[in-house]
Order: structure tokens, then sequence, then C-alpha cells
């Protein structure tokens, strides 16, 4: 496990000589251990693939080197330890989405096993990014690895279920993008007035970093 600077209050902690499981298991108990025993002056830490960002107070810009030079050592010593299960969030997705036929078009499958491929598996949540809420979602079945839209589109409805590339996610909010949207769930992932009681501790995020997810197919409305 590596560290450097990152502008004068942030400090980029990478472990990408991990891979696959690996690296998320690293990932989830590094945040744990953030949670629970946060460095002195740490304002935020952003999660990703392989690294995690850590953002300081800038009064301590000059004594950052020694603060994480004293924390990283205890950092490798959580990571190495097996954590206990992560939550689990089970999701209904209607799959009525309009690239869902392109999918299973562009993969030589129909749009049942589309559907079953997708909702087999389940997913970790390696990081939220992109828009408030957005989890990157891993690992989507080879089969259904699918590029990204050559023309993004300029709304998607909030509660999209999408591929792009080897992931999958949900968009919490409606904006543009360019997934492949093969359904919609109702169910609201990000939300600023929820407070962390009221959804098992979740807050504004119903997901993060290190939680798993499963898709639950869902038949379409009638009304």
């Amino acid at each position: 496990m590596q560290w450097r600077f990152y502008g004068p209050d942030a400090v980029l902690i990478q472990f990408g000589e991990r891979i696959g499981n690996e690296a998320f298991e690293c990932s989830r108990a590094l945040i744990a251990e953030l949670e629970a025993n946060p460095p002195p002056g740490l304002i935020e830490f952003v999660p990703a693939f392989t690294t995690l960002l850590l953002e300081f107070d800038p009064a301590l810009a000059q004594d950052l080197n020694g603060i994480v030079s004293c924390w990283i050592d205890r950092f490798a010593t959580p990571a190495a330890h097996p954590l206990p299960q992560a939550r689990l969030h089970e999701i209904p997705v209607v799959y009525d989405g309009p690239d869902l036929d392109h999918v299973a078009e562009a993969h030589k499958l129909s749009s049942e096993e589309v559907c079953r491929l997708h909702s087999e598996p389940v997913y970790k949540v390696y990081f939220l990014g992109f828009a408030p809420g957005f989890p990157y979602l891993g690992d989507l079945d080879p089969r259904l690895h699918t590029s990204r839209r050559a023309v993004p589109r300029t709304r998607i409805p909030v509660g999209s279920v999408a591929i792009g590339g080897e992931h999958t996610g949900i968009y919490p909010v409606e904006s543009p993008g360019g997934w492949n949207v093969i359904g919609h769930t109702p169910i609201v992932l990000f939300d600023p007035s929820r407070r962390a009681s009221d959804h098992h501790e979740a807050g504004a995020f119903l997901l993060r970093a290190g939680d798993r997810v499963k898709f639950l197919p869902a038949a379409r409305s009638t009304s």
C-alpha cells in the first residue's frame, strides 16, 4: 500500500497491487477504520476501485506528512483482516428499459436472458460517483458487458437501471447519461431530506461503498 500528496490538503492512498475482491475488501477495511478511528483533521474521504482519497483541514497542512506516515501503518493492519458480511440491499427492478433489446441483440441473447443474467449476481458497491448516490456495481456477468452509448441521452429518469461497460448502476437523480438503460426501480437512492435514523442509518444516501445489492425482477405495473 502506498500514498502520495494529492494537493496541499489531501493524500491519495493506493492499493492498486490488489485486484478484484481483494481490492474491494481492502477498501471496506480502510473505510471501517476511518469511520471508527479517523486521523486528526480528516474532513472527508472518497473511495474508488483501488484508491482512497483523504481530505484534511488546511490548518494541518504542515503536519500532514507526519499524520499520514503515522496512520498508514494503522491502515495496513485492518486491511489485512476479514470483515463481517456487508449490508445487503434487495432492489426490485422492472426490466422495461429502452436499451434492453439493444443489449440483448448485441450479445445474441433474448431479453429474458438479459434480465436473468443481470438479476442473478449479488453485486458489490465499489464506490459512489458521477451523480449523488450513483453506485458503480460489480461484478456484472461478462456476457452483459456493453459499451456506453455513442450518443448520450440528455435525460435519463431517476431510478433507471443501466449497464455501462463492465458495470451496472442506478441513476439516483434525473440526469444526462450514456449508459444502456435496461429497467427501472422505485427505490429512492438519494434523498437529501432523509435522516440517518429514517432508513437503517442510510441518511441521504441509501447505498454506501462496501454494500451489496441484489436485484429482484418485478412485474410491470398495469395501473
